[in-house]
């Protein structure tokens, strides 16, 4: 019960940590490319692969990548940004949100993960 407690408040701290950077990051723009939502879903990507590489105690896998990580990391924003900038009249834009950010995502969870095993 402790764990799913914490998960759960860790989850806030992630989120609050997303909308920060989001925050921080983003311009108004409607054209403009979502770099916030990007950034910490790379950064998301790259801490998780990290976790996964180090082979880390389950019981920190669930509290920093369910919990914190999970609540960094957003699918609905990244989808949501994407159809926005189609439904804006930025096609080229979405379509190169979506590649971008799941080519960049992944090549972030591989490097996380061959960094892990190093540590």
């Amino acid at each position: 019960m402790i764990i799913a407690i914490a998960v759960g408040l860790l989850g806030g701290l992630g989120s609050v940590a997303r909308f920060a950077v989001h925050r921080g990051i983003t311009r108004e723009d409607p054209s403009a490319f979502p770099l916030g939502t990007f950034l910490v879903n790379v950064i998301g990507a790259f801490a998780i692969g990290v976790l996964f590489g180090a082979d880390a105690d389950h019981d920190l896998t669930l509290l920093v990548g369910l919990g914190f990580l999970g609540g960094f990391t957003t699918f609905s924003t990244w989808m949501f940004e994407s159809e926005r900038l189609n439904v804006d009249g930025y096609p080229i834009a979405a379509a190169r949100n979506i590649a971008f950010s799941t080519a960049v995502g992944f090549l972030g969870v591989v490097a996380g993960v061959a960094l892990g095993r190093v540590l």
